[in-house]
């Protein structure tokens, strides 16, 4: 497996109050990778926003409880100097330099693919935890890596990932409940077997959302990601 050290990954505050567009753009955002904090209005923004240190804010131009750019200025009386993208579905050519001259270092127009958020993250963040372009998810599986760990023996790489999922929902719950429970020596000790195994068979996705979960062991975002990878790699069995 791989023991380079691990990075840290960007942390980011969106600001939206539709449920449907609050959840593309976070697990977008967090298939780049990154952690990412939702706040559905004003007054849950500048929580959160005390709470953790950010790298970036995505703030919807309107919110049930003012504009964007009141939560931009009150973020900035606290000392913040984060950069901050707008985000927006109203169709204005003017919009782009009024926001700007807000303060923000862009606009994003809704509806917006994977491809352009993850375009206008790389941009704007500190080139740290990054991944390359790939458009989106990474892959569940990785043949050549799992064929190189084990000798390039296909029937073998079949056999071992048969038992890697079959173990898998029992690791899955067992990391969930230590989650729930607070227990991060429960959760690390956890992942640590996990992250062995999905080297050997290849699990890449998977792998990178244990390298997550590691960083932050009680983020119920990352665990969430961890979730997502598992559950796409036992309907892929």
């Amino acid at each position: 497996m791989n023991d380079a050290p691990i990075q840290r990954l960007p942390r980011l505050l969106l600001v939206e109050d539709d449920p449907v567009s609050a959840s593309f753009l976070r697990d977008a955002a967090s298939a780049l990778p990154a952690l990412v904090d939702v706040a559905a209005s004003i007054a849950d923004a500048l929580v959160i926003a005390r709470r953790h240190p950010h790298d970036l804010y995505l703030i919807d131009a309107n919110l049930p409880d003012g504009r964007g750019e009141m939560l931009l200025q009150a973020l900035r009386d606290t000392g913040v100097t984060t950069p901050a993208l707008a985000h927006t579905a109203a169709h204005d050519d003017g919009m782009g330099a009024r926001m700007r001259a807000l303060g923000f270092v862009g606009v994003l127009q809704k509806p917006l693919s994977v491809g352009e958020l993850h375009d206008s993250l790389r941009e704007h963040l500190p080139a740290i935890g990054m991944q390359p372009r790939s458009g989106g998810k990474l892959p569940d599986w990785d043949d050549a890596s799992a064929l190189a760990a084990l000798g390039g023996q296909r029937p073998h790489v079949d056999a071992l990932r048969g038992l890697f999922l079959r173990e898998l929902p029992g690791q899955r719950n067992r990391i969930a409940k230590a989650v729930q429970a607070g227990d991060q020596a429960a959760v690390r000790g956890e992942l640590h077997r996990l992250v062995a195994s999905c080297g050997f068979v290849g699990a890449l996705r998977l792998a990178q959302a244990v390298h997550v979960l590691q960083q932050v062991p009680l983020e119920e975002n990352a665990l969430q990601q961890l979730q997502f990878a598992v559950e796409d790699l036992l309907a892929s069995a």
